[in-house]
Formats: C-alpha cells, sequence, structure tokens
C-alpha cells in the first residue's frame, strides 16, 4: 500500500473558527474579526460539534484518563472528568441542540475502555455497544451525517494490536451506518502533550520542557507517533480490505495544526509561513 493511501489525512473539519486578519501598527497588533457565511464553503463542508462522557457507566473500563485525574495534584483543584458534560445521560438534549444550531454532522469519540474494558483480555462490552448504537440511530433520524473517532488519548505507547481489536470491533458494529471513520486524533499534539510537556497522560516529560519523574521528550515522542501511524495504518488497510466494499465509508486521521498568515506581503514572510504550517501539520 502506498504510504500516501496509509498516511491519509482527514480533510473534514468540524469546529470552524472565526477567520482573521492582522494589521500591525506602531502600538502593537490589531485582530479585526470578519464575517464567516456558510456559502463560502462548499456544499459537501460539514459543520458540527463533539462530545464524550460517561466515567464508569454499563460496564466501562477505566483508561489512563479515568487513572490519571485521580491521582490528587494531576489537576488543578484535583478535578477529574467524571461527569464532564455528561454526554452519556444527556445525549438526547444534545442532539437536540445541535438541531438547533442547523449543524449537518455530529463527531464523537468511541471510549476504548467502554468498548473493550479488559482490552484483548475481556470480551466485547454489550452494555457499550448499544449505548454508541442509541446514538448512531438517533443522530441519524435527524439526518446527521457521523464521523466516529476510534482513539482520543486513552492509552499509553499505543499497542498496535489492541487498536486493531477495537477498529474490527467498531467496524463490525456500527460500520452499517457510519460512513465516517478517524483512526486517530491528533497524534502530533498527543505525543507532544503526553510525552514532551508531561500534561496528559502517563505524564512522560524530560528538561527543559519539563520535570516529570519519568520520560524521554528527545525519544519517547517519535516512538509514539511511530507506533500511532502504524496502528493507523493497519486500522486502514483491514477497513479498506474487509469492510469498505459493502460499508461504503471513509477513514483517515486528524492532525492537529495551526493557521497562520504573513504580517506582511513579502516573500519571506510567505516563506515563514509555508514553514510553520510544515512544522506543525506536516
Amino acid at each position: 500500500m502506498p504510504v500516501n493511501d496509509i498516511i491519509h489525512v482527514s480533510l473534514m473539519f468540524f469546529v470552524v473558527y472565526l477567520l482573521v486578519s492582522s494589521t500591525s501598527n506602531a502600538e502593537g497588533f490589531e485582530i479585526e474579526s470578519q464575517d464567516v457565511r456558510r456559502s463560502e464553503f462548499p456544499d459537501n463542508f460539514l459543520f458540527g460539534t463533539a462530545v464524550e462522557g460517561g466515567y464508569l457507566e454499563d460496564g466501562k473500563g477505566l483508561s489512563n484518563w479515568d487513572v490519571f485525574t485521580h491521582i490528587p495534584g494531576n489537576i488543578k483543584n484535583n478535578e477529574n472528568g467524571d461527569d464532564a458534560d455528561d454526554d452519556y445521560h444527556l445525549f438526547l438534549e444534545d442532539a437536540e441542540i445541535a438541531q438547533s444550531l442547523g449543524v449537518n454532522a455530529y463527531r464523537f469519540s468511541i471510549s476504548w475502555a467502554r468498548i473493550l474494558p479488559r482490552g484483548r483480555f475481556g470480551e466485547v462490552n454489550p452494555g457499550g455497544i448499544k449505548f454508541y448504537n442509541k446514538i448512531i440511530d438517533n443522530l441519524l433520524l435527524r439526518g446527521k451525517r457521523i464521523k466516529l473517532y476510534l482513539e482520543v488519548l486513552e492509552n499509553d505507547f499505543f499497542c498496535r494490536d489492541d487498536f486493531l481489536l477495537l477498529a474490527e470491533t467498531c467496524f463490525k458494529s456500527f460500520g452499517d451506518r457510519v460512513k465516517y471513520w478517524t483512526t486517530i486524533n491528533e497524534p502530533n499534539m498527543f505525543a507532544e502533550m503526553s510525552y514532551v510537556r508531561g500534561l496528559y497522560p502517563p505524564a512522560h516529560c524530560s528538561p527543559p520542557f519539563g520535570n516529570c519523574s519519568v520520560g524521554n521528550a528527545d525519544i519517547e515522542p517519535l516512538i509514539v507517533v511511530h507506533n500511532m501511524l502504524l496502528a493507523h495504518g493497519k486500522a486502514v488497510k483491514l477497513y479498506r480490505e474487509r469492510f469498505q466494499s459493502k460499508q461504503g465509508g471513509s477513514i483517515g486521521l486528524v492532525v492537529h495544526s495551526h493557521m497562520y498568515e504573513p504580517l506582511r506581503d513579502v516573500e519571506s514572510d510567505r516563506q515563514a509561513v509555508n514553514r510553520a504550517l510544515a512544522f506543525t501539520g506536516g
């Protein structure tokens, strides 16, 4: 399989920020907001929302975030994600809100620990499958296109075989209705925040980026991203070979990036923008 097929980047954006233009003056920078109109985007552009929630409901196991947020001192004020936006109990209300906003897509993540609470060493959790089926069916009745994320920062060095098991389980369970799949959400951000800055679990870092008890910020992020891209490639290969022809969906990953504009209309500033985009987004 060609590299550009394996490392396929999803080009659908679900949260649209206001576009801004920057101008310089003697006192610094001024930001001028510009109106964004839906008519400025292609007809097939997906506008939508994103959620997850539900700490230990219906047989869900512990994710690394569940453990991390319950260790005193890891999170400001010792807060945790047990409730968060509570989409697990409020998904019908959330769907109503999405409907009122006029969005045509709904993005949500699969909690690895809800589908496979014991990983490869246990059975698929029927309560988790039932929950996600309820969400999917309800959204389809409302005419929403669904974007499903298989991974949202829930494991450590990223075991490829474990991820493939999750992907296969989800393709089998939801692929007849889900047409937009994302394997991994922002692998570059995951590596930076978890293995460079040490702010996300498993909180690995090293000077000058942080003072964690473990970690090597020069090496570990590269290992993690390497494993994530290999896991992504395996999941894409599996989907294309066994499911895509019957289910008719598409699959990719999401890369975290920033938007840059040249400060001045000169070649050096345009080159600086290209370097920044290449560095942050690949």
